[in-house]
């Protein structure tokens, strides 16, 4: 039976400071200290909820996680997409666009092998494979598309966060591990590394306020936040009732399980309105800023759905159907990334992008120095942002039918 938490379910306005202030700490903690900013913001918001929903400090569930589902994460999709100009994306990010695209390769096989393997032993699994898909070549948001896309169970849901949050953070500390072991600087070039070992770059540089560096205050204006959020909360509107209306209609079953998806048609509209009229897009400022602290409450929010020992007993599979996906986004992403003559840097980045998404890779990049990759990390995970929904619906249509997966 769940044990009482500290802070009931039914304390909305509690839950809401909560999840707001554990979201600007984390903030605050990655811009202050060289380890949180190593680490990520993101990752201190998701572990340090884990622990105080396990301490039973908070509930499990709540309808306050329910709004941010409901609200604060389809908000942010566009807030995040307002610098998605699909000419910008492929002519800045150089190299790490290729790389990337390697990694989200590693995600697509690994989930086939992950079904071929498991397919006779998880339920839900024709959803599950488009959440991991999805948050595996974008990031969670992508997760919560995928949830609400194919009718995932809460619990099934739950075990699925859990699975993901705890090999995501094995993840992120295997990726930071790797540019400083001996086999692969011998192996690999490591172009950023070797200029920073050797004081080319970054003298006397306060290495704890990188982060901060990064989200350094910048001219803002009331117009700005104002059409932030306006034109966010339109396109979620007109989204919604776009979705809705081609499931209402006549058209085929296949057509509307991809078209008809509202995370799918948010996507699109922003994109097409990022790359069409860039000029007014990308001059709102403050979009990306609100959409990265929303990012942050929902890791929070990822972060307190279910125990770990009530998943480990419940679903312990689905934690082997992930550890199978990274293990092969990994592998495929180092062997092409070597047969291609990728630099190390690129790739660690390229592979922290499609697990993570753009802030968790930007934040890397940051945290080591690689400077001249930050602006790359952060482009490549938003266009992972843009196509992981795409790639996730197609693939987990295929291997449902394939497999007879419901």
């Amino acid at each position: 039976m769940e044990a009482t938490s500290f802070f009931k379910p039914d304390d909305t306005l509690v839950l809401w400071t909560f999840l707001t202030g554990w979201a600007a700490f984390s903030i605050w903690l990655e811009q202050r200290y060289k380890w949180a900013s190593t680490l990520s913001g993101c990752m201190i918001a998701l572990l340090g909820a884990m622990l105080l929903a396990n301490l039973n400090v908070v509930p499990l569930d709540a309808p306050a996680y329910d709004d941010v589902w409901t609200y604060v994460v389809p908000v942010a999709v566009p807030l995040l997409l307002f610098e998605a100009d699909v000419r910008r994306i492929w002519r800045e990010s150089g190299r790490t666009i290729v790389t990337f695209h390697i990694s989200a390769l590693g995600t697509v096989l690994g989930t086939c092998l992950a079904v071929l393997l498991l397919h006779r032993f998880i339920p839900e699994l024709k959803g599950l494979s488009a959440m991991f898909t999805g948050t595996y070549i974008g990031g969670s948001v992508n997760l919560a598309a995928m949830k609400d896309a194919f009718k995932v169970s809460s619990e099934m849901t739950s075990a699925a966060i859990v699975a993901d949050n705890f090999l995501m953070a094995v993840y992120f500390f295997v990726l930071v591990t790797i540019p400083v072991l001996p086999f692969f600087r011998r192996h690999y070039k490591t172009p950023y590394d070797d200029a920073l070992r050797a004081g080319a770059r970054g003298d006397g540089e306060d290495k704890e306020n990188r982060a901060a560096r990064f989200w350094k205050g910048k001219e803002i204006s009331l117009v700005d936040i104002a059409a932030s959020v306006a034109i966010a909360v339109a396109i979620v509107t007109v989204s919604g009732k776009l979705a809705d209306y081609i499931n209402s209609t006549s058209l085929s079953a296949g057509f509307k399980s991809f078209f008809g998806q509202k995370y799918l048609i948010i996507t699109t509209l922003t994109v097409l309105g990022a790359t069409f009229f860039p000029g007014f897009f990308g001059k709102i400022k403050g979009a990306k800023e609100i959409g990265t602290f929303f990012i942050h409450i929902f890791f929070v929010v990822i972060g307190v759905p279910a125990s770990l020992s009530m998943i480990l007993q419940r679903s312990p599979l689905l934690f082997v159907f992930a550890a199978i996906i990274i293990t092969v986004n990994l592998a495929v992403s180092l062997g092409l990334g070597k047969l291609f003559r990728f630099n190390l840097e690129e790739i660690v980045v390229a592979c922290n992008a499609t697990v993570g998404g753009p802030t968790t890779a930007a934040a890397m990049a940051i945290a080591k120095g690689w400077e001249e990759l930050v602006v790359p990390a952060l482009l490549v995970g938003i266009w992972g942002y843009v196509v992981g929904n795409y790639c996730a619906i197609a693939l987990a249509n295929y291997m449902g039918a394939a497999f007879g997966l419901a």
